[in-house]
């Protein structure tokens, strides 16, 4: 049977009895025409799922409480940082959708050389808006109790691997994921660059940061297609499948 997860940002605890804001209301109520008394999950990004019973239907929306908590244990124990070349439109909330799918635990939208898409201050907030969305709205369907972390945008000289293992997908790299040795740390970070692709001083810049080339495959793949490659199959060999 298939569990109804709404995204909710704010404390929860059993116990709670709270007015369900408009967005959630409108789709527990309209799209799935669930009634009081039915049994649906909200979560707030804490590791918890919280069995919420809907109480009443109000003139703006409906009052519900949260029964019990249950733990969800469904991360992956490869914490992957994706380092994502900006890319148009719907391509990026593609790649961020699939990418919370298959587990990453946080996402940098980066600047390089050839990006395309140009964020003033302005617009830069609102993609982070949409993208947190976005992301949540990932997590409802994929069963994820906690929120991936999204990054203001940055650009790709100020991107470093830190204390992580650092990889950029580049067709032709001699490595590939299924011979890394030693097995990567815990933690990868994973930087896949734009529609153009990286640039000559875009790779200089991430080798100069750490950064090895890797390589999933002999053809050569679209920005959306890439990077969720690289995370299956991480995931595949070192993750949690």
């Amino acid at each position: 049977m298939r569990i109804i997860r709404c995204f909710i940002d704010c404390r929860l605890a059993p116990g709670l009895e709270l007015a369900l804001p408009e967005t959630i209301s409108t789709h527990v109520l309209r799209v799935l025409r669930l009634e009081p008394g039915d049994i649906f999950h909200l979560f707030n990004g804490d590791g918890q799922d919280y069995p919420t019973e809907i109480l009443s239907l109000e003139k703006r929306g409906a009052k519900a409480r949260i029964v019990s908590c249950t733990g969800i244990d469904n991360e992956s124990p490869l914490r992957i940082h994706l380092y994502q070349g900006i890319a148009r439109g719907e391509k990026m909330d593609w790649i961020l959708q699939k990418a919370t799918e298959l587990g990453v635990s946080a996402i940098t939208p980066m600047i390089s050389e050839r990006t395309e898409v140009k964020l003033d201050q302005e617009r830069a907030d609102k993609r982070m808006a949409h993208w947190l969305g976005v992301i949540r709205s990932a997590c409802e369907q994929s069963g994820r109790a906690r929120i991936p972390v999204l990054h203001a945008p940055a650009n790709i000289h100020r991107v470093g691997g830190g204390q992580q293992q650092g990889f950029y997908l580049q067709p032709g790299a001699d490595q590939r994921i299924a011979g890394l040795d030693p097995v990567p740390s815990s933690e990868i970070a994973l930087a896949v660059g734009p529609e153009g692709g990286f640039s000559e001083r875009d790779i200089m810049q991430l080798q100069s940061a750490g950064f090895k080339g890797l390589s999933v495959g002999p053809r050569i793949l679209r920005t959306e297609t890439a990077g969720i490659a690289g995370i299956a199959a991480l995931q595949s060999h070192f993750g949690d499948c």
